[in-house]
């Protein structure tokens, strides 16, 4: 006996890309000659090793290429939150003479926040923003400015709910304060420019479709670093990364950036598109970040009375596949610290990372779905009409 498919159940749209997308063709075609070319170990000396090492060389050249600086600028980690753990403890490390406090945003990631905790008791000085995820520029500006700071850290662009920092700003007052800015890049390289105001830059293969397991730490000359772990030949990144996954990630890097004009303009229309109709079509609906200053590609929305948890399920069973909760947390669908920080809704949370290839189709489809399904779980906790 044979079971029909579901007709909805039969295609799957995927619209959680933000901090793990798809990987692009090209870098896995990058991935795959690698593998052939690029599986010795670079330290070594033979001749394998040195293929080895020149692949490693010329991904790190390609990635300084993209974001202005120098090929021995760049280190490679094996992940997102390994760069940021590095870069806050080392550049603490390194002013630990200056002080111990870190000033952070109040929605940086929780690898950045865990991080700033880790230097010192009480050594994590945290700035407000506003309703849009928006750090108080005065706030920082203060905090920066006090003794005893070591480092500051601001996310180029909140990867939750999208909404662009004043970089630049932020950055001028650190200078000002002789205080190295470390920048989060890593829901923004490949997406918008990300300008030349900082000293530390952290960024994420797996965002910008790269493969995962890599993650980039650029170190202007100048900014003092002390390692914190053992001695080793590698004294950022003990151990090393994949040289296949380093070119992969360069690739996918190249072509984010080649292809983001357009993709901008795509992914742009669309956010407007479900900022719009989420907000005519779902009654009791929050949509939160800037509705202009933002990543072309993230969206979120909280829906009053609703189970986060619930949702994503009832969703993923008509196969769209969407985040909830924080997106720089566990997948427990804890209440987010970001929306928190914001003062707005934090349940029955939704956002949406559009990758690139989306369609137009895709998003209506999503759009005619969710109503209902935002129905069915208001009635299913008996809170419909309320």
């Amino acid at each position: 006996m044979t079971h029909a498919t579901p007709p909805e159940a039969a295609v799957r749209t995927f619209l959680d890309a933000g901090g793990r997308a798809p990987l692009l063709p090209q870098a896995r075609a990058a991935y795959v000659e690698a593998l052939d070319q690029g599986w010795a170990d670079p330290r070594r000396l033979h001749t394998e090793g040195r293929r080895a090492r020149m692949l490693l060389d010329g991904a790190r050249e390609a990635i300084a290429s993209v974001v202005g600086a120098r090929t021995e600028d760049v280190d490679l980690a094996p992940s997102h939150t390994a760069a940021l753990h590095s870069a806050v403890l080392t550049a603490a490390a390194g002013r630990r003479r200056t002080g111990s406090q870190v000033v952070v945003s109040a929605v940086e990631r929780a690898a950045v926040l865990a991080a700033a905790d880790r230097v010192g008791a009480d050594a994590r000085l945290t700035v407000p923003v506003d309703g849009l995820g928006r750090v108080n520029l005065d706030a920082f500006t203060t905090a920066v400015a006090r003794p005893g700071v070591a480092l500051a850290a601001l996310q180029h662009a909140n990867g939750e709910v999208g909404t662009l920092q004043p970089v630049p700003e932020a950055y001028d007052a650190a200078r000002r304060a002789g205080v190295p800015l470390l920048v989060d890049a890593g829901a923004s390289l490949g997406h918008v420019a990300v300008g030349p105001e900082w000293d530390l830059l952290a960024g994420d293969a797996g965002d910008w479709g790269g493969p995962a397991g890599i993650g980039v730490l650029v170190t202007r000359r100048g900014v003092r670093r002390s390692p914190d772990r053992p001695d080793d030949e590698d004294r950022w990144f003990p151990g090393g990364v994949s040289v296949p996954a380093a070119l992969s990630a360069a690739v996918a890097l190249q072509v984010a950036e080649a292809s983001r004009p357009t993709d901008d303009v795509l992914r742009r229309t669309l956010v407007d598109r479900v900022r719009h109709r989420v907000g005519a079509d779902v009654p009791d609906v929050e949509v939160v970040g800037d509705p202009v200053e933002r990543l072309p590609h993230v969206v979120t929305f909280s829906c009053l009375y609703v189970d986060g948890e619930a949702l994503v399920g009832g969703l993923d069973a008509l196969g769209f596949a969407v985040g909830s909760g924080s997106a720089c947390t566990s997948s427990a669908l804890e209440p987010s610290h970001v929306l928190a920080a914001m003062g707005v809704l934090t349940h029955g949370n939704v956002r949406l990372g559009l990758p690139r290839g989306v369609t137009a189709q895709d998003v209506d489809r999503f759009l005619v779905a969710l109503p209902a399904v935002v129905g069915q779980v208001r009635d299913a906790f008996g809170v419909a009409g309320l």
